[in-house]
């Protein structure tokens, strides 16, 4: 299903752009899961590595991307954007599943977070940031590919302590570890370098991992 979705997908849709000859901009929306296990920052030069299905099948669409951009003069970019959240992030992702669980911890509703590994770092910005990045990258006259980061990381342990600790909530006594939610090849360290970003498109993230932390769990509480 990744295959089909993340890889296959993209190509059927740059096929019926070539085909239709329709003037079209298309905008893949790729990941810093290309890059894997390289040690970061990690910019548009460096090395892909990918850990999972989901990120070969990325890397595929990467790939056929800059081929059609080439080949046929498509407007056709990748944007490479670290991760992005928000509070309509879904319940099943790291982020939100923590500050959800720290806002129903709060008001009685559960007791405890289930977490796996509290030591990968990750680079979190604000997705209507982020989106206001791939919207810039569509008015580039030459399409670009390009990282979407805010250049700080953070463990997985600092954004659970920050959630819980802006509601008076103690770590020790509402995380536990579960092997469940352990990857089978973990992707350690991603914290991207978007300085092209800010030269070609005039773009630099606003909101660090601190205060998205903030406003996600301060939405969460008023559910």
């Amino acid at each position: 299903f990744t295959a089909q979705v993340d890889a296959v997908g993209t190509i059927r849709l740059l096929e019926a752009i070539r085909a239709a000859k329709i003037d079209t901009k298309f905008y893949q929306a790729s990941t810093s899961e290309l890059y894997g296990s390289t040690p970061p920052p990690q910019s548009e030069t460096s090395t892909f590595a990918p850990q999972s299905p989901y990120a070969a099948a990325k890397l595929y669409s990467y790939w056929v991307v800059r081929n059609y951009r080439d080949a046929y003069g498509l407007h056709a970019t990748n944007g490479i954007l670290f991760n992005h959240e928000s509070p309509r992030r879904g319940e099943t992702f790291l982020t939100r599943k923590v500050t959800l669980g720290a806002a129903r911890i709060a008001l009685g509703i559960q007791d405890k977070l289930i977490l796996g590994n509290l030591e990968a770092v990750r680079d979190w910005g604000y997705a209507p940031e982020y989106v206001e990045a791939m919207w810039l990258m569509l008015q580039n006259p030459n399409p670009t590919d390009l990282v979407i980061s805010t250049g700080i990381g953070a463990t997985v342990r600092e954004w659970v302590e920050h959630s819980l600790n802006q509601l008076g909530l103690d770590f020790e006594k509402h995380v536990d570890f579960s092997e469940r939610y352990v990857r089978p090849t973990e992707v350690d360290k991603l914290i991207g370098d978007s300085s092209l970003a800010s030269k070609v498109i005039n773009w630099k993230a606003k909101t660090t991992w601190r205060k998205l932390s903030q406003i996600m769990v301060f939405a969460d509480l008023e559910l």
